[in-house]
This record gives structure tokens, sequence and C-alpha cells, in this order.
């Protein structure tokens, strides 16, 4: 679809594997693509693979602006990832979610927003952190939501001290559901898309809708909180 995420469509399934050469690095450019891949997979009612290129899912949001320290592109990120993250947790019919390697901040927020989250094993070096602490960064409200959503209680608050996780650890804390060697991955998303293609399309939707009630309820707030920090950290200055 463009460079930065591609769209392969087939028997109702798009595929979208994000790859910027790098860290797949949540920037305004991954976004626009992400965002033009969903509206193209929701056009196609279709069930959507999110995955990265071999080794990286995403290493978060791109460092290079913040570095560059344009206060609107860097206001244009955050709030961009946010309402990218509201956006995948709502999309209509099931994501899953292939995490082809390390999962990073921004990137690990938009892993919890697939309906089905599948990693790889730990022998496979692949890390799942939210590194904010560690870089001079407050975890966002809206990021906190998207992990309060599918992580247990005490692993919740390890996520906040920058705790690295994989594999089956991963699993245990319910930042994955399933960890797999990197060769059983293609399989382990077969599975998983076969399994939902015998949902009812209309039962999927609105039971998604009332499992994730309190999470998409709870996202506008949490990104306007979002707002306000970033705003007055400097994140919006002409």
């Amino acid at each position: 679809m463009t460079d930065l995420v591609s769209y392969a469509f087939a028997d109702g399934v798009a595929t979208l594997t994000m790859d910027d050469g790098k860290a797949n690095a949540m920037g305004p450019a991954m976004q626009a693509a992400l965002n033009a891949a969903f509206d193209r997979a929701e056009a196609d009612k279709a069930t959507v693979v999110l995955t990265g290129r071999p080794g990286v899912f995403s290493g978060g949001f791109d460092l290079g602006v913040f570095k560059a320290g344009d206060p609107k592109l860097t206001f244009q990120m955050l709030t961009g990832g946010a309402q990218l993250a509201q956006r995948v947790l709502s999309y209509p019919h099931p994501v899953i979610a292939a995490c082809s390697g390390h999962a990073v901040a921004m990137g690990l927020f938009l892993l919890q927003c697939a309906d089905v989250r599948i990693g790889l094993e730990e022998g496979s070096g692949a890390m799942l952190q939210a590194n904010e602490i560690q870089i001079g960064m407050t975890l966002p409200y809206f990021a906190l939501e998207t992990c309060r959503e599918r992580v247990s209680t005490p692993h919740l608050h390890l996520v906040g001290t920058a705790s690295a996780y994989a594999g089956e650890a991963a699993v245990v804390a319910g930042l994955l559901d399933e960890a797999v060697a990197p060769d059983a991955m293609a399989a382990a998303v077969q599975a998983h898309v076969a399994r939902l293609k015998k949902a009812h399309p209309a039962s999927f939707t609105a039971t998604k809708q009332r499992l994730r009630a309190n999470v998409l309820a709870a996202m506008p707030g949490a990104i306007e909180k979002d707002i306000v920090d970033w705003q007055r950290l400097g994140a919006a200055k002409a």
C-alpha cells in the first residue's frame, strides 16, 4: 500500500505489514500509512493481521521527531498515536497482531489494542517493554488504558517500571495471548483466522463492543488529559 505499510488482501483477510527498514517507528508517516490501511481493511470488511518486519513489531514513537525539536510535529505524533490506538481498539472486525519481534512503548500499546496477540517465544530474543521512564517520559493516560484493558493487575505496575517481558512471561502477564517459535508464527495466525472466520460478523462486532465498552469509554477522556499534559510540556507550541 505504501513503502511503510504493505496491504495484502485475500479470502477476507487483510495483512498489514509495517516495514520502515529499521524499528518501525510510529512517526506521523507510519501512523498515516496505518490509518490508510485500516481504512481500506474496513472497506473490505476484513479481518486484519497486523505485523512487522522480522525482528521488530514496532520500537515505538519516532525518537527522531522528539530530537528534531519541532513542537507541532511532536504534538501531531503523540496525538496521532493515541488516536490510532483508539481506532484499532474500535475496529469492528477481528484484529490479530502477529508480533514479529520487539514491541516497545507505542509499539507495545498498539499490540494491546488487538483482539488476539501472538508473539515469539523467549529464545527468539524479542522483548516487550514500556520504556518511557527510561527516556524521560511519563506513561501517557491513553497508553495506561490500553494496558489496563489486558494486563493483569500485579504486572500492570511492573509495566510502569519499564520491566521487560518475553515469551511465556509475557503471556502470564497478559501482554500476549500466545508465544510461539518464529517458524510457527504463520501457522498460529492461520489457526486464529480459521477460528474467527466461523464467527457471525454482527455478533462478533456487538460482542467486541461490549467487551471493550470500558476502555472505549475511557479513551476519549484519557486522550484529552494527555493533550493537556503535552501542551503544558510545550509539545504544541508554534
